[in-house]
């Protein structure tokens, strides 16, 4: 056998492989459930994150209280439009064991700081630097509010904006 016939083989081997490895990947990246470990009814994961006030919030410590668990960005247009009415429904349903951990991801404390004054929020702010929130959460899109109840279990996963009204309603819900 000539050297190009082998050279063609090799080349042929090495393609063969590396489509397979991409065929398998493709494979297992649109197969899996998108939060197939956050279901309703699945035990929310714990975390601890630091708000910009420098007190520290870890989700156990929360049981007890329902808990609305919004991850946003500054960026996003539909965050900024929700925010005025969670705050708003916050000072309702805090007296009420209800409580709004607002999670940013990943941005400057300089922009988070900013958008906190502009819109006047009174509920916690953190800002998960290393996205591992994010993560274990498996956070694809903005926003996303994940509704905890007193015992810590996911009762619902809610993308996009909500109206001031959708809001109280879910407040309602995890309303110890």
């Amino acid at each position: 056998m000539d050297k190009k016939k082998r050279r063609l083989i090799s080349r042929t081997i090495i393609l063969l492989l590396l489509g397979a490895a991409l065929v398998f990947a493709l494979y297992t990246n649109f197969t899996k459930d998108k939060n197939e470990s956050l279901r309703k009814g699945s035990d929310a994961p714990n975390f601890v994150l630091t708000d910009m006030e420098g007190k520290e919030h870890k989700l156990s410590d929360y049981k007890g209280k329902g808990v609305f668990l919004n991850f946003w960005g500054t960026y996003c247009k539909p965050c900024e439009y929700e925010m005025p009415y969670m705050d708003n429904q916050y000072k309702n349903f805090k007296e009420q064991g209800v409580e709004i951990l607002a999670v940013n991801v990943g941005e400057s404390d300089y922009a988070v700081n900013n958008f906190i004054t502009k819109h006047d929020l009174t509920f916690p702010v953190m800002i998960d630097k290393g996205r591992e929130v994010e993560n274990a959460y498996r956070v694809d899109v903005l926003p996303v509010t994940f509704l905890v109840d007193k015992e810590g279990k996911v009762i619902d996963i809610i993308t996009g904006a909500l109206t001031e009204e959708s809001i109280q309603k879910h407040m309602e819900r995890i309303k110890p």
